[in-house]
């Protein structure tokens, strides 16, 4: 008999997405959904076919029928979520970024180690289509010894919930941070950032309401720096979540239009490449949710998966490392460590640029993680 988690999700808005890829996983059953808006709820959950709904979290979390929680709440819920669930002796998938500030990473960590219950980030970036190409070139020792990483997430966030207008750059830089750190295969240890220019009618909790924020990041235990870029605002760009990866033999860019191929540098020379899909990769039950999103294409879409191309094809990528990690009772990636730092990079990159000094980012813990 095919071992399944069952599985609940909380927030349906982007949480949407997932629904049909749970429901369509062998080794999953969606069991219930979440969302304090009951007429919502109830016509999602009727689409769908789910029987347990509930408008109430602690509710939910006390239903001994659900093993595990995937969040996709606002950013501000997701450490208190997080942690009530994993006291709650549920695994735990949450979308970024883990929290939104050091002391709430932290709290997470805690309650991930008290448990023992899997945590996971569930950070689109690494799990796209491109990553999992560049990742394979640097496996394989095509791009030889990688010499410094790049990386932009520049996005117009007009039209999203309003607590996004209170909100740094840096402090959801994970789909920038997240693809460099886990090309190198290390963690970020120390940041100087500078802010640039202004946001018009905006006054983000924390400070200035700079219009971009860049930053130079030294990795820990390793020779190599990175550089991210981070945008929300007043920013005339097609929306991009770019990595550039530069190595001693080869190199990778992403394109400067969307439309438009990466470039594979050998040496001086390049070439356009055309990205595959990697759904052979998972089961075929979800492959089919590489290429397309929730249950109608046209009207319901959320914001995140429309203006990032349907993030890469990640999404049930996401979903089978997460429930593969249970099953396979070993640590998801990423962890709730790497998740830690990859999140406290841009809250330490704001203090920097809002300070002017370097920033060296907390540990929260004495392992290694890898990519």
């Amino acid at each position: 008999m095919t071992q399944k988690v069952r599985i609940a999700i909380v927030g349906l808005g982007f949480g949407a997405e997932f629904i049909p890829i749970y429901q369509a996983h062998p080794n999953a059953e969606l069991v219930a959904v979440c969302q304090r808006s009951e007429e919502p709820l109830n016509q999602i959950a009727d689409h769908f076919g789910i029987a347990a709904r509930y408008t109430d979290y602690a509710r939910m979390l006390a239903d001994p029928d659900i093993d595990a929680v995937h969040i996709n709440t606002p950013i501000e819920a997701h450490a208190d979520q997080s942690v009530a669930a994993l006291d709650a002796g549920k695994h735990v998938a949450c979308t970024v970024p883990m929290a939104v500030s050091l002391e709430d990473c932290a709290r997470v960590v805690k309650a991930q180690e008290a448990s023992g219950k899997s945590y996971m980030m569930m950070e689109t970036a690494v799990y796209t289509r491109e990553f999992l190409y560049t990742k394979q070139l640097v496996d394989s020792g095509e791009l030889g010894r990688i010499q410094f990483l790049r990386g932009a997430h520049m996005q117009e966030m007009a039209g999203w919930p309003d607590y996004w207008e209170k909100m740094a750059p840096m402090h959801y830089a994970t789909h920038a941070v997240a693809p460099l750190l886990a090309l190198a295969g290390r963690e970020a240890h120390s940041v100087r950032c500078l802010g640039s220019g202004r946001v018009n009618g905006r006054d983000p909790v924390g400070g200035l309401a700079f219009a971009v924020e860049s930053a130079l990041f030294q990795l820990r235990d390793s020779d190599l720096a990175m550089e991210v870029t981070r945008s929300l605002y007043d920013v005339a760009r097609e929306y991009v979540e770019s990595f550039d990866v530069f190595g001693e033999r080869k190199s990778y860019e992403w394109q400067q239009l969307e439309r438009e191929h990466p470039v594979v540098f050998t040496g001086e020379d390049g070439e356009r490449v055309e990205i595959p899909d990697y759904a052979d990769r998972l089961p075929a039950e979800i492959r089919e949710f590489t290429t397309r999103g929730v249950y109608d294409a046209t009207q319901n879409q959320h914001l995140s998966f429309t203006q990032g191309s349907g993030h890469g094809g990640s999404h049930p990528h996401l979903a089978h490392e997460f429930l593969m990690s249970i099953l396979e009772g070993r640590e998801p990636f990423p962890g709730v460590h790497a998740s830690a730092n990859w999140t406290s990079a841009g809250i330490c990159a704001h203090e920097s640029a809002l300070t002017g000094a370097e920033v060296e980012l907390p540990v929260f813990t004495n392992g290694e993680h890898s990519a």
